[in-house]
């Protein structure tokens, strides 16, 4: 990736550089399908980039939600990013093992709690590896620092704007699932839901939006993707996919090809897909 913005997407490059810097977090946000099987925070414990710690997505989600990893309520975000040392005044990189897969969901938790100083690792802890830089095993000594959030409602929608947008229109709705599960060829990987996608909504499978190492496509490839799957970038969009968390890879994607009109559908397909009432499309 040629450059590196410390408020979007940095670079391997950039951040080796960075490394022990005093104003930089890093944090490693990896998170599996429960059908893999697989430990992030075992898999962290490991080998991670040097200084990074780990962020817990389903233990940092509100508790009191029947649906997986919904965003948490703003002072138990606080409480938690005290706890890593995630302080105020510090730039935040945030990295996953899958290349660039749930990192962007961390990304947009912050931007939701008014924190713009956040990055993603492009290509990730893949990336990384592959290019043969430093690891580190075990967990850093955590200090508290002082944390200061407030919520901006504008970047996330519920069931019932998600609803209106559905029916009146004035928001695109771009799921990032695969095209198999937004048809309803492919039956849902969580017990109970229905196949298909809400009515109306476009398809944008997340990895469309990715280049084969893992990094993100160039801003002007981007606006090709969205472009060719029938999104108009001169309004605003509502991201979805299964439980929210590949939905904020489209977020990102927007945000890289200068889209600023985005939110994200917490409760996603989990919720949407759970509920008899709501409508749900097949097909293309």
């Amino acid at each position: 990736m040629a450059g590196s913005d410390p408020q979007l997407l940095v670079s391997t490059d950039w951040l080796e550089s960075h490394l022990g810097a005093p104003d930089v977090k890093i944090l490693d946000a990896s998170w599996f399908l429960p059908p893999e099987g697989r430990d992030p925070k075992a898999e962290y414990l490991e080998g991670h980039i040097p200084g990074a710690i780990f962020f817990d997505i389903d233990e940092i989600s509100d508790s009191q939600s029947p649906l997986p990893h919904m965003a948490p309520p703003v002072e138990k975000f606080i409480s938690r990013m005290r706890a890593l040392g995630v302080g105020d005044g510090y730039r935040v990189v945030v990295y996953d093992s899958s290349g660039l897969f749930s990192a962007a969901r961390v990304w947009w938790t912050f931007r939701l709690f008014g924190k713009a100083d956040v990055a993603v690792l492009d290509g990730g802890l893949a990336k990384w590896k592959a290019e043969g830089r430093p690891l580190e095993d075990g967990s850093p000594v955590l200090r508290d620092r002082h944390f200061t959030a407030r919520r901006n409602a504008a970047l996330v929608r519920d069931v019932t704007q998600v609803a209106r947008a559905a029916k009146l229109g004035e928001e695109q709705i771009v799921d990032a699932r695969s095209p198999a599960r937004f048809r309803g060829d492919e039956k849902e990987p969580r017990q109970g839901l229905r196949s298909g996608h809400i009515p109306g909504s476009l398809n944008v499978h997340y990895r469309t939006v990715l280049n084969e190492d893992g990094t993100m496509k160039s801003p002007e490839a981007l606006r090709g993707v969205f472009e060719a799957a029938g999104v108009d970038l001169g309004k605003p969009v509502i991201t979805t996919c299964g439980s929210g968390i590949t939905a904020a890879i489209l977020s990102l994607a927007l945000e890289r090809a200068g889209h600023r009109r985005h939110a994200l559908y917490d409760g996603s397909w989990a919720e949407w897909g759970m509920y008899g009432d709501l409508k749900v499309a097949t097909g293309e």
